[in-house]
Order: structure tokens, then sequence, then C-alpha cells
């Protein structure tokens, strides 16, 4: 190897590493359909509710056109977890609009999402096991082994759930007081256009953080290489066996014909 191909190697390394990271978080966030299939139904509310202040219609099709997507992915096979949790949101967000007749409730169950995902985020990093790593601990099949194997990445994994603890805090320091000062419309459109750049602003932190930590460990690959192992040992303690077995059957027949008084051989009727 000459001095040239090392750099080169270690940047195609590197390079790797960050493709295979991006990959994970577009695949454990959902990517640009799942970003999508977020912002859609309240985009829509919103966009009725201004045209004709009809909560029930509002409400309807914000519910239907989550509904679709989720068919949609279904009939594509496809994952459906992003589209599935949209659904969830939509209804709680329909049901409290409709029990209080006040559409601007439609937005305060993924409001108090936000504020209750922002403190977990946090809570979790302090308390040593932030909860980016467990989200996308599976994502790298590494699962936990971070916690206690891989330092670094750790470390990694607790940046990046502060980031998302401070940024959706701060998204909800917006979006609350709007709740209480500002009418229907208007919460609506800052929650629409609130939905994406803070979600890419936490994406684009994590995939920074995660870049320059240590290689995930993978756990799994660990786990068949010791069952290959565990079966490579086995197979040759059976081997042994068998040539113990098959010596002492000849030590056997030795013995016998020495133990012949007739000083012959013995024959097997």
């Amino acid at each position: 190897m000459t001095s040239l191909d090392k750099p080169t190697e270690e940047t195609t390394e590197a390079d790797d590493a960050r493709a295979v990271t991006e990959a994970a978080l577009f695949e454990a966030f959902g990517g640009v359909r799942g970003m999508v299939e977020t912002v859609l139904p309240g985009l829509l509310f919103v966009t009725i509710f201004t045209l004709n202040n009809d909560l029930h219609m509002s409400a309807i099709a914000a519910l239907a056109v989550s509904v679709v997507l989720v068919v949609v992915r279904l009939a594509m096979k496809d994952t459906v977890k992003h589209a599935f949790s949209g659904v969830f949101g939509v209804a709680f967000g329909v049901v409290f609009a409709m029990m209080t007749d006040n559409a601007k409730n439609f937005y305060l169950p993924g409001m108090l999402y936000t504020l209750g995902l922002a403190l977990a985020y946090i809570v979790t990093s302090l308390a040593g096991v932030p909860l980016i790593g467990l989200i996308l601990g599976p994502v790298f099949k590494e699962n936990l082994s971070w916690r206690t194997r891989n330092p670094g990445r750790k470390k990694a994994y607790t940046k990046a759930s502060y980031a998302w603890g401070f940024i959706l805090l701060a998204k909800s320091a917006i979006l609350f007081p709007l709740y209480w000062w500002a009418d229907t419309e208007q919460l609506g459109w800052v929650l629409v256009t609130l939905k994406i750049p803070p979600f890419l602003l936490a994406v684009w932190l994590t995939w920074v953080f995660l870049a320059k930590a240590p290689a995930p460990i993978d756990v799994f690959a660990e786990m068949e290489a010791a069952e290959e192992a565990e079966k490579a040992e086995k197979a040759e303690r059976d081997r042994r066996r068998q040539d113990a077995d098959g010596t002492s059957a000849v030590s056997s027949e030795a013995d016998g014909e020495a133990a012949d008084p007739r000083g012959g051989r013995h024959r097997r009727a």
C-alpha cells in the first residue's frame, strides 16, 4: 500500500459510514414520503377551514386523506408505521375538535405530543439512555451495545437527543402561546410552516453527530458469528469423539487377541 492509497481508503470508509447513517435516518424518520404524510392532513385541514370555516368538513377531509395514505402504503406493501401514526394523530385531533366544537383543538393533541417528546429526549439524555439511541440502535443493528461498549457513539446519541429535545421545546414555545392568542387559521398556518424545518434541522444535526462517531457494533453479525463458532466447535467435538471411539474399538480388539489362551486370533461367528 502506498502513502496515497491509505487516505483514499479512509475517505471511502468515511463516505460509506455517512451514507449508511443517512440511509438509516431516512428509514427511521420516514424520508420525504414520511414528511409528506405528516404535513398533508394538517395542511388540508387549515386550507379548507380558511376557505369556509367548516370544522366538520375540514376534520373529515384531514382524516380521509390520512386513511388514503395508509391504504396506499398497504397496497404497495410498504412500511406503514409513519402513515398509521399520522392517522392516530389526526383521529385524536378530530375527536378533540368535534367534542369541544373548537377547531383549534384539532392541533392540541399534536402539540402536546411534541412537548412530551421534547421532554422525553431531554430526560432520557440526562438519565444516560438517550432516546435517539433507543430509536436508531435497532436500525443500525447495534441495539443497546452503544451504552456499554461504544462510549463515543453514546456521546453522539446524547448530543443528538439534546438537539431534538431543545428544538422541539423551541417549537412548543412558539405554538402554545399562539394556541391561546391566535385564531385557528393563524395557528394552523404557523403549525404547518413549522412541521418540516425543525425536523430537518434535528435530522441534520443527528447526521452530523453520528457521522463523526465510531462505527456501530453489529450485534446481529456477532450473534451469527458466535452461532457459527459454536456449530464448528460442536462438529470438532463430535469428530474427536468418533476418533476416540474408533481408537477404543481397535484397542479392545487388540486386547482380546492378546488374551486368547490358544494364542490365535478370535474368529467371529
